[in-house]
């Protein structure tokens, strides 16, 4: 079971979907989206494939989880979009078969190096890679109280928000395309209410239901009320709450072969 399938990701598609539909109009810029031949890599739910789609694309959408595919086909437009379960790294999908390559903050999860080497296998020369990334935020909601409750995380090689890091992107991507793109921009997240703000990380949010699940019982209580602090901190006037987020999305070009 891939850890996608933990939860209840629509959710988080849901929330993000205006940054899947940016990162859509920011490679159509660079290359019209009617009739060229674009592939979502770690679509998710599709909220970009099938956003290309509807722009006259032929589109295809690459997922490791099967689960979240259902989700995306069954979606109206859905059957417009070809679903292939792979990995983003090694999709088995043709040399050069593809226009433009997307990805609403799915990619970021994957090893770089492989990731990089699939976008530019995938690409025709001249092809566009489109993607979003989220930026590192000192006040993170979402992220510091695992590290106020569980510690840092361990050393790794590379992680999400690297992505969002501009030398990492330039150094991670000049190698194969010529001209690289960033615009960074925020989002905000909201909620209705405070219980349904904690309600997203402890059951819905896959990356945060992983990490409850491994905990013991006291540990994991302790870790939902610094959620619920840390959320809490924004609520508003309503009752509802909302806070910003920074992201930015990248657009490259590939270069000729």
């Amino acid at each position: 079971m891939s850890l996608w399938s933990a939860g209840r990701y629509e959710a988080v598609a849901q929330q993000i979907s205006p940054i899947a539909a940016r990162v859509v109009d920011t490679a159509g810029r660079l290359r019209p989206l009617p009739g060229a031949d674009v592939v979502d890599l770690a679509c998710g739910t599709g909220s970009a494939a099938l956003t290309a789609a509807a722009a006259g694309a032929t589109v295809t959408g690459v997922d490791l989880t099967p689960e979240l595919l259902a989700i995306a086909a069954d979606k109206p437009g859905g059957d417009a979009v070809r679903w292939v379960a792979a990995d983003a790294a090694a999709t088995g999908l043709p040399d050069a078969a593809f226009d433009i390559v997307v990805s609403n903050m799915g990619t970021i999860f994957v090893e770089p190096v492989s990731l990089v080497a699939e976008v530019t296998r995938l690409l025709r020369p001249g092809g566009v890679f489109g993607f979003s990334t989220w930026v590192r935020d000192a006040d993170n909601p979402f992220y510091n109280p695992i590290i106020d409750v569980l510690g840092p995380r361990p050393a790794a090689d590379h992680s999400p928000d690297q992505w969002g890091e501009a030398d990492v992107i330039t150094t991670r991507l000049s190698e194969n395309f010529g001209e690289i793109f960033i615009e960074n921009d925020s989002h905000t997240w909201t909620f209705e209410s405070l219980e349904q703000a904690v309600r997203f990380i402890t059951d819905e949010s896959p990356m945060h239901v992983d990490v409850l699940g491994r905990l013991d019982e006291p540990t994991r209580t302790r870790l939902i009320e610094a959620f619920r602090a840390a959320l809490g901190s924004y609520a508003r006037v309503d009752g509802t709450i909302g806070f910003q987020a920074s992201y930015a999305v990248v657009a490259a070009v590939r270069q000729p072969a």
